[in-house]
Parts: structure tokens; sequence; C-alpha cells
């Protein structure tokens, strides 16, 4: 019984290492996009009912979110290209 656990936990651990060697970093970085695209899905939602004033308020928003998507993309190729 012993040899099992000892086993299971040697083979969690080497996995858990080697399938990427960013996987913490991607992992938050995918979360950051996800989180990310849905303020980007809430901004294009208040667009239906904002006053033109508001309006501009909400395209400021919308190229922020869009930069910040950008950049989160950008880190996310960077860190598959050091790792492939």
């Amino acid at each position: 019984m012993l040899w099992r656990a000892l086993l299971l936990l040697l083979l969690l651990t080497v996995s858990a290492v080697a399938f990427h060697e960013h996987t913490f970093a991607v992992f938050e970085l995918r979360e950051l996009l996800l989180e990310r695209t849905l303020n980007l899905w809430e901004l294009m939602e208040q667009l239906e009912y904002v006053t033109q004033a508001q309006r501009e308020v909400v395209y400021s928003d919308i190229a922020k979110i869009q930069a910040e998507i950008n950049r989160i993309i950008e880190e996310l190729i960077r860190l598959d290209k050091l790792q492939h």
C-alpha cells in the first residue's frame, strides 16, 4: 500500500512539472484573458442603452480592454515560444 502511494505521488509530481515550464503563468494569463473578454462583452451590452455622452466613455473603456487583451495574447505567445 505504501509503495502505491509513493508511486502515485511520484507520478503526480512528474506530471505536474513535465507539461509546461510556465504552467501557472499560462493559467493566470488565460484566466485574465477570459475575464477581459467578459468585460468587453459587458461594455458592448452597455452600448445598447447609454446616452451619447456616456457612449464616448464606453468607447474609451473598450479601447483600454482591447489593448489589455492584445497584451495578454502577446505574452501568451511569448511564453509558448519560450517553451517550444
